[in-house]
């Protein structure tokens, strides 16, 4: 199972809900890899605890690799890092990606990160992909390569004026490159239940029949302690109340996954 966390609004907690996802599922025993596709490398950084510019390969060896014809490609695997957290892996970001965008996209190499995760697929029960904020050639290359796509959302005046165009960017992809891809639901972040503004904004998702996913994730400068020693929640302070709606975020995720591969059978 793939999974894309995609917006291409900045500042909508992209990073920390993929690797958050993504640490919980390892936690529950699941082999999971995070693709951190954004040239920052916060997921990167979160994860492994370095920057990508400090590793090696990384994903923009991938890509290289995919630009030139050597005699011995690597595997996609070799490109790999693991973690100090027990069954959860990165394929690391590099500063080098955004150089590398133009290149790709005018030899159209929107494909190759399909293929690369297809064969990744046989060594992971999921793979978490983080994007940058813009709908760029990486963005669109993992939105061709998931199977599912988590979206973001801030209870923001703008986030809510942008998601419209959003679902749209997606269903073209769909339509024309992967007919798969499945939205499986907008992620409400940084929370405020007391708050009169996020209420409306998430019953105003809601009244328009839109995917909202539960549970809502609350604000938290837990989250700030989190970014900072390396450590996604579910490690840092599992009993918290923000780690048991990312756990029961994840399992609603789950439940829904199991039971429509059970209405396909």
């Amino acid at each position: 199972m793939r999974r894309v966390v995609f917006n291409n609004k900045g500042g909508v907690g992209k990073s920390t809900i993929a690797c958050n996802l993504a640490a919980v599922s390892a936690a529950g025993g699941a082999h999971t890899l995070l693709v951190d596709l954004d040239p920052q490398g916060n997921s990167t950084q979160y994860l492994i605890g370095k920057p990508g510019r400090e590793l090696e390969p990384t994903l923009a060896d991938l890509f290289e690799q995919a630009l030139g014809f050597p005699l011995y490609p690597k595997k996609p695997a070799e490109f790999v890092h693991g973690t100090r957290f027990q069954r959860l892996d990165v394929l690391p970001s590099h500063p080098m990606l955004a150089e590398q965008q133009g290149k790709l996209e005018s030899r159209y190499k929107i494909f190759k990160l399909r293929e690369a995760l297809a064969q990744l697929d046989k060594e992971y029960d999921f793979i978490y992909i983080d994007t940058p904020p813009a709908l760029n050639f990486f963005t669109r290359s993992a939105l061709i390569a998931t199977d599912g796509c988590l979206i973001p959302f801030d209870c923001d005046a703008f986030s809510r004026s942008a998601l419209y165009g959003l679902l749209d960017d997606i269903a073209e992809i769909r339509a024309d490159h992967n007919a798969g891809l499945v939205i499986e639901g907008i992620i409400v972040n940084q929370f405020l239940g007391r708050a009169r503004l996020p209420q409306k904004m998430v019953q105003q998702l809601l009244a328009e029949g839109l995917p909202v996913l539960e549970p809502y994730l609350s604000s938290s400068v837990k989250v700030r302690e989190s970014h900072e020693r390396a450590m996604p929640l579910v490690y840092l302070e599992p009993k918290h109340k923000l780690t048991q709606e990312y756990i029961g975020l994840h399992a609603g995720l789950e439940a829904r996954r199991q039971d429509e591969a059970r209405k396909r059978a």
